[in-house]
């Protein structure tokens, strides 16, 4: 239930590797919203989302809504986690970074999860969900007119 509405939501999770670059994308017809995922304590998953994710999305779903969803919450701000990161000269990702990355790639949203504590994780589902169900109204470009 989501919203007093009783929802039934499916579910696919593809594979990342390169050798499923050619068959994952028949997974993505009458797909409602992705969720594009990315580790906060993976500043290459981060990356991964801008220079791979999004451009196979919107290549083959333009219209598509788009949640940015970052992941293992829980590690964010782990003391293990954090000096791991520091010895190969990284950081997790801020909350404002990962906000930045959403607004550029015109995602709806921006949530941050933990599937470890929990924290996070009904909210992703429920917006996906409101993403579907309540779609917001795509921005129209100004339209220009130049008289020469």
């Amino acid at each position: 239930m989501v919203d007093s509405k009783p929802v039934n939501l499916g579910l696919w999770d593809t594979a990342g590797q390169e050798d499923y670059d050619r068959l994952r994308p028949l997974s993505y017809p009458q797909t409602d919203v992705f969720l594009i995922c990315f580790s906060l304590v993976s500043p290459a998953s981060y990356e991964n989302v801008r220079a791979k994710w999004f451009p196979e999305v919107r290549h083959h779903c333009p219209s598509t809504p788009i949640i940015l969803v970052g992941t293992k919450l829980d590690l964010r701000d782990d003391k293990d986690t954090i000096e791991k990161l520091k010895e190969k000269k990284l950081a997790p990702i801020t909350y404002p970074q990962g906000l930045a990355l959403a607004k550029e790639i015109d995602s709806v949203k921006y949530l941050e999860c933990s599937a470890l504590t929990q924290r996070g994780l009904k909210t992703v589902f429920d917006e996906a969900i409101r993403a579907v169900l309540c779609p917001q109204p795509t921005r129209q470009q100004k339209r220009t007119c130049s008289l020469l």
